[in-house]
């Protein structure tokens, strides 16, 4: 059955950060992910790890200025510096946390840019991250986004992502399989899962319109797509990256059954 992992960027909003990972752990979950991890030394967030029995599955690398908003450099012409700096202090922390994976974010096209400018960016960043990743066993993870909530994004379709994985053709570069961002680009999820899988490094679920708890109030049928990557033979964490409606114990109503059913 699927391990979950808890998205405190998502989930838990109602405490502090680093008082988030013992929420998590007390609802019963075994593994956390997250956006970013930079505000804090990774010893602190390490130890917050071991006190709750957590593994740490994902987190991003810098993405640039986030605050001004930037989603990532990785293919921004220029920033080749500042974004090699970023993934030797992203693999710092994950040495440190654990984890195997780290997702590097594209970026947003810039006006009056053509788009082959920031493929070959991209291509030639993610090649360089990949090799310094895979010293340590770390995998480079890219995801396509949805264009609703994040515009200009340089990845908006799964085929987008595993053309690039093909053209590089680097065992450690995978794609972020997120179901939500999926349904609303492209849908038909069952087909690509099936197809996709060799290359797929990561699952990450919410609902659909909203992206709220993965629950009967949405237009996936998840306990049909948990059987799926079952039989497909997935064995990595599911992300639970959403926003709950109200606090986010409240609602893992949906949760429980799959938790009993690992007891």
């Amino acid at each position: 059955m699927p391990r979950f992992a808890a998205n405190l960027s998502f989930l838990y909003e109602e405490h502090a950060f680093l008082d988030r990972f013992e929420a998590a752990a007390r609802d019963g979950f075994r593994a956390v992910e997250y956006l970013f991890p930079y505000e804090h030394e990774a010893r602190e967030i390490r130890a917050r790890l071991d006190a709750h029995g957590l593994t740490q599955v994902l987190f991003n690398a810098p993405p640039g200025d986030w605050a001004k908003g930037e989603r990532g450099i990785a293919s921004l012409p220029g920033r080749e510096e500042e974004f090699q700096a970023g993934i030797r202090q992203a693999l710092e922390y994950a040495a440190v946390l654990g984890n195997a994976r780290l997702h590097v974010m594209a970026g947003l096209l810039e006006a009056g840019l053509f788009r082959g400018a920031h493929h070959d960016v991209f291509i030639e960043n993610i090649a360089w991250a990949a090799q310094q990743a895979a010293a340590q066993g770390v995998t480079i993870l890219l995801e396509p986004i949805n264009a609703r909530d994040m515009p200009g994004y340089f990845l908006h379709r799964q085929d987008e992502a595993h053309a690039v994985c093909a053209e590089l053709d680097a065992p450690n570069v995978r794609v972020q399989f997120d179901c939500y961002h999926a349904q609303i680009v492209e849908g038909d999820l069952t087909t690509k899962l099936r197809q996709q899988m060799p290359r797929i490094g990561h699952v990450q679920i919410a609902s659909v319109p909203e992206r709220h708890e993965p629950d009967e109030a949405n237009e996936l049928n998840y306990p049909f797509l948990f059987r799926l990557l079952d039989e497909l033979g997935y064995d990595g964490w599911v992300g639970c990256e959403y926003r709950p409606r109200a606090g986010t114990s409240a609602g893992l109503g949906w949760l429980q059954p799959w938790l009993k059913s690992k007891a």
